[in-house]
């Protein structure tokens, strides 16, 4: 849990563990971008798709590591799932947080979603439910209208583990993110 006294940043993790975890996750993925790939764009989504149906995670992963590479956001949400759940790559959550992350501030709900969920257990990054409810909550705001209520309970649940201070901590926190203030 965050304290009130200490800042509730997604910064709070020591310098050193972060350039540790930014090294691993750029190595984890250059590995997979060795890997030829087919094309790229909204072809490689549905390449990627039909494979990840038919089970062939490694394909996925291969498909989808250039576009991630290149800052696509759905790419990198659905990147961060494989690493997180070890589907084609090696189950790493520091990869799938800081995957989901950048997915996240480029405002993909998915990966917005999933790092509140990421916080939430602690997984890949500190546990802490003022991040994960901040993270919720911009996921649930910026999702379609038939995932919003998913994000809304997944937000909701996290919030039944915080004190009201903290649930307006992390209110707070979405407010700044929407307004550019982060």
């Amino acid at each position: 849990m965050t304290s009130l006294s200490t800042p509730c940043t997604d910064a709070a993790v020591p310098r050193p563990r972060v350039k540790a975890r930014a090294f691993l996750a750029g190595l984890l993925l250059l590995a997979c971008y060795l890997v030829p790939v087919g094309r790229a764009g909204a072809d490689t989504f549905s390449s990627a798709n039909a494979a990840y149906a038919r089970g062939d995670y490694l394909l996925v992963v291969q498909l989808l590591t250039p576009l991630a590479f290149r800052g696509n956001a759905q790419a990198q949400a659905f990147l961060g799932f494989m690493f997180e759940n070890g589907y084609g790559a090696p189950q790493v959550y520091i990869t799938a947080s800081d995957l989901y992350y950048q997915a996240a501030i480029r405002g993909n709900s998915f990966g917005q979603g999933m790092l509140g969920l990421m916080y939430d257990k602690g997984h890949g990054v500190p546990q802490d439910f003022v991040l994960a409810y901040k993270w919720l909550n911009l996921a649930a705001a910026r999702a379609p209208k038939y995932e919003r209520d998913y994000f809304l309970r997944l937000r909701n649940a996290v919030a039944s583990k915080m004190s009201p201070v903290q649930i307006a901590e992390g209110q707070r926190l979405a407010m700044l993110w929407v307004s550019g203030g982060q």
